[in-house]
């Protein structure tokens, strides 16, 4: 494989998703408010992914070091793998934070909000940690939690204030909703990886509660986007579009519960990325189409 594949199989492009969704359900509370501004949600759009892709060397150097991938049934990592010099990985992952953090000092600038220094700096630090540093929160079982509140609440909400310099109820709940999610995917995949991850000592969620409450959890998540965003409908009728992903939430659900084998999860898991990405451009669809 070249080099460039290589760091491009590193970056995970398909959870990239994860980070579009919030920025596309944000913009679209932001126009509903009527103070969209494409330039703003562009930059936030970069961040999130600069994020994302973040994390995924971050977690790619820090499981890799830790011998955590030693025994993985996914994909094999640059780092578990030996495909890259670990040191390498890890640079990388400083780079992508690193300009996440210029292009969220650009957003800082040109709002003159200039505590969201701070905001940025408490998100870089979460996505380092994950599995990062001395006692990485995603081995304490924590690591649900802060998928909610970053990839869900935080970027959601985040990309409506900068655009409207105020904290709705609408955001909110489309954070909720798109932090439901994410989290699981997150959960999904901790579930495919229950076995070796108690054979490398992480404990993580799905480690702690086991595989039926786990998929249970999985089920909650799933479903609840639909309930936290039914406000949204008697302000935006369109946004009832969502309900025709009802069938392949279900469908998902059945495969979680059927599924045997780790590539059938992984499947599940690419399934509920997509459907969260489908999911933000209703609801972004939505909010566009009542002020047209």
């Amino acid at each position: 494989m070249s080099e460039v594949k290589l760091w491009i199989k590193g970056a995970r492009l398909r959870t990239l998703p994860l980070a579009v969704a919030p920025v596309l359900v944000g913009a679209g509370t932001a126009e509903l408010a009527g103070k969209f501004n494409l330039g703003l949600v562009l930059l936030a759009l970069t961040v999130a992914l600069l994020l994302q892709i973040g994390v995924n060397y971050s977690n790619d150097y820090s499981d890799g070091i830790r011998g955590t991938d030693d025994n993985r049934v996914g994909p094999a990592r640059l780092t578990g793998g030996g495909f890259v010099e670990p040191k390498r990985v890890r640079n990388a992952a400083f780079l992508s934070f690193a300009l996440a953090g210029v292009f969220g000092l650009v957003i800082t600038v040109l709002t003159a909000q200039w505590w969201f220094v701070i905001v940025g700096a408490v998100c870089i630090l979460a996505a380092w940690f994950y599995t990062g540093g001395k006692k990485p929160y995603g081995y304490a079982g924590l690591g649900e939690v802060i998928v909610f509140i970053f990839f869900g609440l935080v970027a959601t909400v985040g990309t409506d204030y900068i655009q409207t310099l105020e904290v709705n109820i609408l955001s909110t709940l489309g954070g909720a909703a798109i932090g439901s999610f994410a989290t699981a995917v997150l959960l999904i995949n901790n579930i495919r990886d229950i076995e070796t991850d108690r054979l490398s000592g992480k404990k993580t969620l799905s480690t702690r509660i086991g595989k039926n409450i786990s998929l249970g959890l999985f089920f909650v998540l799933t479903w609840a986007p639909f309930s936290l965003i039914a406000p949204i409908w008697f302000i935006a009728p369109a946004v009832f579009l969502v309900n025709l992903l009802l069938l392949p939430v279900l469908i998902i659900n059945i495969m979680a519960v059927s599924a045997t084998k780790p590539k059938d999860q992984i499947l599940v898991l690419q399934l509920t990325t997509l459907t969260t990405l489908l999911f933000a451009i209703g609801v972004c669809y939505g909010l566009f189409t009542l002020n047209f």
